[in-house]
């Protein structure tokens, strides 16, 4: 059995990961789900949350939302809508993202669609835990 497993994370606008990894853990949409070298294979939905890979005994973070997921025993693909890298992220806008979603879901006299804040908080907080893990 192989040691590593190609990682691919790619979004609508970029290719953001393309290396050897020794594993995966990625949130798909009915929670998250490890992958390491020979997992079998399976399509599914990524949802939000954030992604972590290992290389060379170091973890690397991305927040990833929404998207699909393929996994082969020598491959993951992650096919995401928005995808940031921890370190590109700006922990104090996420932060005040996080916070403005909160005060839509819990007012609402702001007019804001609860489904749309509800996924505007769950970004905003995939985007705070990612950058926390860096």
């Amino acid at each position: 059995m192989p040691d590593t497993i190609e990682l691919e994370i790619a979004t609508p606008e970029r290719q953001l990961v393309r290396e050897a990894v020794t594993e995966v853990q990625l949130p798909g949409k009915s929670g998250y789900m490890g992958i390491l070298p020979g997992h079998a294979a399976l399509l599914g939905q990524l949802g939000t949350g954030f992604l972590s890979y290992t290389v060379s005994g170091r973890k690397r973070y991305l927040s990833v939302q929404g998207g699909f997921v393929e996994v082969l025993p020598d491959h993951v693909r992650v096919l995401a809508n928005t995808a940031e890298r921890a370190e590109e992220i700006d922990v104090d806008r996420a932060k005040e993202d996080l916070k403005n979603a909160q005060e839509q879901v819990i007012n609402p006299a702001l007019g804001v669609d609860p489904a749309v804040a509800l996924d505007a908080m769950a970004w905003a907080q995939a985007r705070v835990d990612a950058a926390a893990q860096k």
